[in-house]
């Protein structure tokens, strides 16, 4: 069933509104558990809108093996998505730098304040990105150092390649994970491939991921997958890969590469010259997780995150 979560006044005789599809059983027993799959709060991220088709193309297809409540959440900033721009079109401001929200506040305050309202008393969430137009990351879990007791058995079904804990003081507040982690609703955040585009291969990896953990919370009775085991990161297992010139990055392997120290990631390359100014390698071995995307860089930009392993 396809319902409003929230609508807004628009000044010029239009009203914006959020939606989701909640998908039930059959048949309720009034204890049925709920997972809620959010995506669209950051506008450039469609990889997320892929992944809510599909969840609910499959659901559908095999009705009777759901037996709890899935509300999927596709576009928590529509307008966003409509012009591909990151941010709250209304505000300029990062959407998920906003919750828990207020109903006084701003419009992007008060469509927080309405979306947490309608996620409390889920069981678990799972909150869909993908990355920025610069760096290229493989399917991976994102969480606090506060919520691992938590969170960290589901985190595993999701099919991931790792799982990185952030420190509780590095996880900025504001964002629906923290919100609703803070309201009791176990809040994961993935994020995989890169803005703008649909990897198909990873967002059917997390699919299958998610009806794992479905599987794990009593809402699906139907077949899965083998889950992989992912592994677990903390911020002192990962080498930062900085680049200390200008110029263009040209990759020499591929993303999700596992490499040993001294292999090279790529070279920094100057256009006018014909010159290589720089030339990157890793600092250990490990696991290449996030790889640089969009090729212009100058000095200081993250080019690489490895893995240590």
């Amino acid at each position: 069933m396809i319902e409003t979560v929230v609508k807004v006044k628009l000044p010029v005789d239009e009203t914006l509104r959020i939606k989701k599809n909640r998908l039930t059983p059959d048949v309720m027993h009034g204890n049925e558990p709920r997972l809620a799959i959010v995506s669209g709060i950051h506008g450039d991220e469609v990889g997320g809108q892929y992944i809510c088709y599909e969840l609910i193309r499959r659901i559908k297809q095999d009705y009777a093996s759901l037996k709890g409540i899935v509300d999927v959440y596709p576009a928590i900033n529509p307008v966003g998505l409509d012009i591909a721009k990151r941010e709250s079109p209304f505000t300029d401001v990062d959407m998920n730098t906003c919750f828990p929200g207020s109903e006084g506040g701003s419009i992007d305050e008060y469509i927080a304040s309405q979306v947490v309202k309608d996620m409390e008393g889920a069981n678990v969430c799972v909150d869909v990105h993908s990355s920025s137009i610069y760096l290229k990351e493989l399917p991976q879990v994102r969480m606090n150092d506060r919520d691992v007791d938590k969170v960290l058995s589901y985190a595993y079904c999701l099919n991931t390649d790792l799982i990185w804990v952030h420190p509780s003081n590095t996880v900025k507040e504001g964002s629906l994970s923290y919100a609703l982690n803070n309201i009791g609703v176990k809040t994961m955040v993935i994020e995989a491939g890169v803005a703008l585009k649909i990897y198909h291969d990873y967002c059917n990896k997390l699919i299958d991921g998610i009806f794992c953990l479905m599987k794990n919370m009593g809402i699906w009775s139907g077949e899965t997958i083998s889950f992989k085991q992912a592994l677990v990161v903390t911020d002192s297992n990962i080498a930062y890969i900085n680049c200390e010139t200008s110029g263009i990055f040209v990759a020499e392997l591929e993303h999700g590469t596992k490499v040993n120290k001294g292999d090279v990631i790529g070279r920094i390359v100057k256009v006018i010259t014909g010159a290589v100014e720089e030339v990157l390698t890793s600092p250990c071995d490990g696991l290449v997780f996030s790889l640089r995307e969009y090729p212009l860089v100058e000095e200081g930009s993250l080019i690489a995150r490895i893995a240590k392993c």
